[in-house]
């Protein structure tokens, strides 16, 4: 059986092949052939990614999706998230996570492959709730601080000189999903200059 390994990363400074050799070694362990390993550093946020569209355009029916946990392949909204389950079933992929027995460790017929095959969907459907809830909790503390800024000082406006309150919600929208991006970097994505980062960093901590 093939296999199409997914590997992912947030930021750049992020290594997206970091598991790379343990999912090679669990699919050789599971007697799979891996016939393709797709890496890139992108928010789990994102549906439109080039190298998991990749894998989705390659695979064939009956082969294996790999991923190393659930949250590697999804911190999708809810919507989202169901248009990818979708196409994975469309193409007649079968996931496999590396760190849930259940998506591996199945009994495949009669009653009880089903009562595994039911729990494994639930398990994996919390898991990416759980991952989903995960990063709307760094949302909310990145507006919890906001408004307590603004608590403190009624006159203070998130677009800093009261200039630019788009710039302003592009950083703060880079610094929610790429937490570990360094400011330049940021600052880069932005199109604004470092100081200007470390600013809104700063006032809304």
């Amino acid at each position: 059986m093939n296999a199409h390994l997914y590997l992912r990363a947030s930021t750049k400074d992020q290594d997206a092949n970091r598991a790379k050799v343990a999912l090679e070694a669990f699919a050789t362990e599971k007697g799979l052939t891996i016939a393709g390993v797709y890496a890139e550093n992108i928010s789990g946020t994102k549906l439109n990614r080039p190298e998991l569209l990749s894998l989705l355009d390659t695979a064939e029916s009956g082969d294996v999706l790999l991923v190393e946990s659930v949250d590697r392949l999804s911190r999708l909204s809810q919507a989202d998230w169901d248009t990818l389950k979708a196409t994975i079933k469309a193409k007649g992929l079968r996931l496999v996570i590396a760190d849930l027995p259940t998506s591996w460790e199945m009994a495949t017929d009669g009653i009880a492959g089903e009562v595994m095959r039911v729990i494994n969907d639930m398990l994996i459907e919390l898991m990416a709730t759980m991952a989903r809830l995960d990063q709307d909790k760094r949302v909310e503390r990145i507006n919890q601080g906001i408004a307590n800024k603004k608590l403190r000082e009624p006159d203070w406006k998130p677009s800093g000189k009261g200039n630019n309150a788009d710039l302003w919600a592009k950083v703060q929208s880079l610094l929610v999903k790429h937490p570990n991006m360094k400011a330049k970097d940021i600052a880069k994505l932005a199109g604004c200059g470092v100081a200007t980062v470390y600013r809104i960093k700063k006032e809304t901590a």
